[in-house]
């Protein structure tokens, strides 16, 4: 009986129900997790993912669960049904939380280039009217030339000479003659030129920067939304570049298409499982080797079972049109079986499969139409 381990804690309760059940099937029939993935045609790797909650096991994975442990398929797969919407939106609230965590870092990186621009500009308004508010030059004050009065004199009268008649006092302040004043300085500050505002080259420099970072956040955006890449043609097919509108009607799971899947896990993309047929096989020593093909990915795979550790697999696609041709390998490393990356095929005939054992054989496969080879 298999002990579990603890489903992660931030799981959804949907995909943790559809979990649980698949681990009760297990216990119920008495399988091992080995034994499991003999009957099933999947990893004991890829199971013990699926019963620890790591991933979501291909609808494939769990009708052949079902069917292995005597389960009515139609119910657990309404069940698995649920359980991938819940885990699609899972994985899109993960994306967002990664995308605000990239804006946030480039706004702090933006941050090193000083205070924001308005800031800059109010400063260097403040300066530029306290330049404004002093006087470009000063009047001079001239020393006034008339002697202080005496009031003696204008009291008592000037005195004069011994044998002159005294001469009355005036009786007020005699008249001064006009003191001419210094000439008014022209103002400049009329037609003064204001300096520009400290700080403005800079200013430009961050405005600069801040659309280019604005630029390519905007095209990663794109690219990890709408993918990629050219997909060849077989004859008069169409070329198996995906179209916008053609990702957004994927059936429920499917997650690429065309050359979008390139390179990419078929299990994890959910290309596998049901929506899989084999397009080729051949037996090569004790070991099977299959093209895996997906209508609805428009992408092969070659899967090799009842292999020994060592053994690899690698899946060809010949060039058609103008896209040239592709190769992707895989080893087994552990277990008894092991499948490579896609490639991405218009028609299941353009691919071919073949596998190099450890012990030596090699072999590769035929299309399923015609009875499958045996190499030595």
């Amino acid at each position: 009986m298999p002990r579990w381990r603890a489903l992660p804690e931030e799981l959804d309760p949907q995909v943790r129900e559809f979990t649980e059940q698949l681990r009760r099937l297990v216990e119920r029939s008495g399988l091992s997790i080995s034994a499991v993935a003999d009957r099933t045609g999947y990893s004991k790797t890829s199971w013990e993912r699926y019963l620890n909650g790591r991933l979501l096991s291909p609808r494939g994975a769990a009708e052949a669960l079902a069917e292995v442990t005597g389960t009515d398929v139609g119910h657990l797969s309404t069940m698995w049904e649920l359980a991938e919407r819940a885990w699609s939106r899972s994985e899109l609230r993960h994306d967002v939380t990664l995308e605000a965590m990239r804006v946030a870092r480039a706004r702090a990186a933006l941050g090193e280039f000083g205070p924001p621009p308005a800031a800059r500009a109010g400063a260097g308004a403040r300066e530029q009217g306290a330049l404004r508010s002093e006087p470009l030059c000063r009047e001079p004050r001239l020393p006034d030339p008339r002697p202080p009065d005496r009031p003696e004199a204008v009291a008592e009268g000037i005195r004069a000479a011994p044998g002159t008649p005294a001469v009355p006092a005036a009786q007020g302040p005699a008249p001064r003659p006009p003191v001419p004043r210094a000439p008014v300085p022209p103002d400049y500050r009329a037609s003064a030129i204001p300096a520009p505002a400290p700080g403005a080259p800079r200013r430009r420099v961050g405005l600069f920067v801040t659309g280019v970072v604005g630029a390519l956040l905007v095209v990663a955006a794109a690219v990890l939304l709408l993918g990629t890449g050219d997909r060849g043609a077989d004859g008069d097919t169409a070329a198996v570049t995906p179209s916008a509108s053609t990702v957004a009607n994927l059936p429920a799971g499917v997650k690429c298409a065309g050359a979008g899947c390139a390179g990419k896990d078929p299990e994890a993309m959910g290309c596998g499982g049901a929506r899989a047929t084999t397009a080729g096989s051949a037996t090569v020593g004790s070991s099977y080797v299959e093209v895996r093909y997906s209508a609805v990915c428009g992408a092969a795979w070659g899967r090799i079972t009842r292999a020994a550790v060592g053994d690899a697999v690698r899946i060809s696609a010949r060039a058609q049109g103008s896209a040239p041709a592709r190769t992707e390998s895989g080893r087994v490393v552990r277990d008894a079986d092991g499948y490579t990356p896609m490639v991405a095929v218009a028609a299941p005939g353009q691919a071919t499969a073949c596998a190099t054992l450890a012990a030596g054989p090699q072999g590769c496969t035929v299309p399923r139409a015609a009875s499958p080879g045996t190499a030595g």
